[in-house]
């Protein structure tokens, strides 16, 4: 019993110091510039959007909650904290990752290629938002680091990845997966 604790121990200590250093590199990285940091929006609970979703109207979409505005803070100030610069935040157009962009870099423009699809009413917008985005990103001349705020579904398109609520996915510019970073919420 006494191995098992001592092993448990080691295990926990390396995992965490693996994880250090990974976040330390990545960091580093992002500090250098030119990579495209996508966000999932922070915590808002449930799945998908209610049947009167309007985009114009926030009341009528699935919004972050108290726990989702914390972990918006969390991401502005990581980047803050670490120096990271950025070049550009750009967000989908629905409220929740508005919301998250707001919070976490003040300033932010919108784009509908960044819009979710998950919903059928939304489906048949996918492959236009898809090239658009990846247009976008092939024609940007950036210096800094590009910051989208989207959602699981997009993310999960380009990437080929399943990122959780507050997420930041960072890829180079031919969207290959650099790292990642989990904020809880």
């Amino acid at each position: 019993m006494k191995f098992l604790r001592f092993f448990l121990i080691i295990f926990i200590s390396l995992t965490s110091t693996v994880k250090a250093d990974l976040n330390k590199n990545l960091i580093e990285k992002l500090k250098k510039g030119e990579k495209i940091i996508f966000i999932r929006h922070a915590y808002a609970p449930g799945s998908g959007d209610p049947d009167n979703f309007n985009l114009n109207d926030c009341s009528t979409q699935r919004n972050l909650s108290n726990e989702g505005r914390e972990q918006a803070k969390k991401i502005g100030k990581f980047f803050h904290k670490n120096k990271i610069e950025i070049e550009k935040v750009i967000s989908s157009e629905w409220c929740r990752c508005k919301e998250t962009a707001e919070i976490a870099f003040k300033q932010f423009s919108t784009k509908n290629f960044l819009n979710s699809f998950y919903s059928p009413k939304y489906r048949k917008n996918k492959d236009r938002q898809i090239y658009e985005l990846k247009k976008h990103i092939d024609s940007s001349k950036i210096k800094k680091n590009l910051i989208l705020v989207t959602h699981y579904v997009v993310i999960s398109e380009v990437l080929n990845y399943a990122s959780s609520s507050g997420e930041i996915v960072v890829s180079d510019k031919n969207l290959n997966i650099i790292g990642n970073i989990k904020f809880n919420y």
